[in-house]
């Protein structure tokens, strides 16, 4: 399933955290800046000259949250190297972030040339930097750009308290910026399919934030969805993992999304338990139900057979193995054990085939490599390398007729052969790796289609004499 499909679920969660988490900051509106007295607290407000109170009280009793910024502004160029000045860019950065979002950026870097601590300057760059990538088309500048959001999420995480801020305010931020974190560096692992790195921190996003934003729509239900795509892409994948939390998003989703959650959660449940939907109901009740997979779940849940239990089985129930199709075959040669695959291979070895139907994945005036089996033609793999015979005219001389009809024939059998083509070739069977697998053939010919007979030419009936 295409990444694109929940970025609407995700973006408008993302973005609509940016002024929101800036509210209470940038508009409690105008306060005035208290006298501050001599510093004997390391926390409490530096001595300030009357003439520079002046200016920033100005500044700080602004009622518009632009005056109020613009004036805020004007007091830094007027006193540089003002002791409040790190409060102060933050308070510029927290009413750009509500009435400019062009100027918050900058204001969050200057924050940081400060503080590169400071936990709500981190936050902000994380969104502003994830907002950008979504607008990205070229993939690669796109990546760069999560991973420069990701960079950020990962010193904001990092960030520790500051000595004069409360537990109980650093942990209001924390509660609010880590959630973002967590998101924005899943997605960037994600993107690049970095799995591993995706399942830890959507899995850290989903234990951090309350059970009700897991059932609600926003990140944390979008990042659901995305940690069972971790899964699936996983090497190697873990459908099992994948059915349960594509399964837990699909319980919550809104319905226009449920079509295609949905056939990435019966995806997964298939490739773990085979084609049939039977205990599925189970996987979606368990998934709405919990988090994350309850104890005992995989135990509940019937994984498909093994190749190796297919080829048992086949072989099992198959008196004449010279029955099997091709595909069956070449199943068993390339997942049965060396004496099941050398019983298979002396039925083929040295006996010529017909093979109709092929995909034609590479193509040579002397080889094709061809998909035989479904699996092959849907991944678009080569499974059979046939070694064409030479011409029977490479050594005559033909006469212009002749060659005129060679060289006809050599158009048609190019037109066939042409990669991406679906053609018939015939060989006898030679030689074969069972992994990949690999069947070649020799003598290898390419069989053109029959040219339709002419249709006769209807000539209206003789008129006879009529009797007088």
């Amino acid at each position: 399933m295409k990444k694109v499909v929940l970025a609407t679920f995700l973006a408008c969660a993302v973005a609509s955290s940016l002024p929101s988490a800036f509210a209470q900051d940038a508009s409690s509106g105008a306060q005035a800046a208290p006298a501050a007295p001599a510093a004997t607290d390391p926390c409490a407000a530096p001595p300030m000259a009357a003439a520079e109170y002046a200016v920033y009280n100005n500044a700080m009793t602004q009622t518009d949250l632009k005056a109020q910024a613009a004036a805020l502004e004007q007091y830094l160029t007027q006193f540089p190297q003002s002791a409040v000045k790190a409060n102060t860019l933050e308070r510029i950065m927290a009413l750009y972030a509500q009435t400019d979002g062009t100027k918050a950026g900058p204001a969050a870097d200057r924050v940081l040339q400060v503080d590169p601590n400071d936990i709500t300057a981190l936050y902000l760059e994380t969104l502003i930097h994830k907002g950008q990538a979504d607008a990205i088309k070229d993939a690669t500048a796109q990546q760069a750009e999560l991973d420069t959001a990701a960079g950020y999420a990962q010193k904001g995480l990092a960030a520790t308290k500051p000595a004069c801020m409360t537990d109980a305010d650093f942990n209001t931020k924390k509660t609010t910026f880590y959630p973002t974190f967590y998101s924005v560096i899943g997605y960037a692992a994600f993107n690049k399919k970095d799995s591993a790195t995706a399942i830890d921190a959507y899995k850290k996003e989903l234990a951090f934030v309350p059970l009700a934003a897991t059932q609600t729509v926003g990140s944390p239900l979008a990042d659901t969805f995305y940690l069972g795509q971790a899964y699936m892409q996983a090497t190697p994948p873990d459908y099992l993992s994948c059915a349960f939390y594509a399964s837990r998003a699909l319980a919550y989703a809104p319905d226009n999304f449920k079509a295609t959650i949905s056939g990435t959660a019966k995806y997964c449940y298939h490739q773990y338990h085979g084609r049939d939907d039977d205990g599925y109901d189970g996987v979606m009740a368990a998934a709405t139900a919990n988090l994350n997979p309850p104890a005992g779940f995989a135990a509940t849940v019937k994984p498909a057979p093994t190749p190796a239990d297919i080829v048992n089985q086949v072989i099992a129930t198959t008196p004449d193995l010279n029955t099997l199709a091709v595909g069956d075959k070449e199943y068993i040669l390339q997942n049965g054990t060396p004496d099941q695959a050398a019983k298979v291979w002396d039925l083929l070895k040295g006996k010529s085939y017909q093979l109709p139907d092929v995909l034609v994945i590479a193509s040579t005036a002397t080889q094709l490599q061809v998909a035989v089996s479904e699996d092959a033609k849907q991944s678009k793999t080569a499974d059979f390398t046939i070694n064409l015979a030479a011409s029977d005219d490479a050594d005559k001389k033909l006469t212009p007729l002749q060659a005129k009809a060679a060289a006809t024939k050599a158009a048609a059998i190019a037109a066939a052969t042409a990669v991406g083509a679906t053609t018939t070739v015939a060989g006898t069977y030679d030689s074969f790796t069972p992994n990949p697998i690999m069947i070649t053939m020799k003598d290898g010919e390419v069989i053109l289609p029959k040219a339709a007979a002419p249709k006769p030419v209807a000539h209206p009936a003789a008129h006879k004499p009529v009797a007088h």
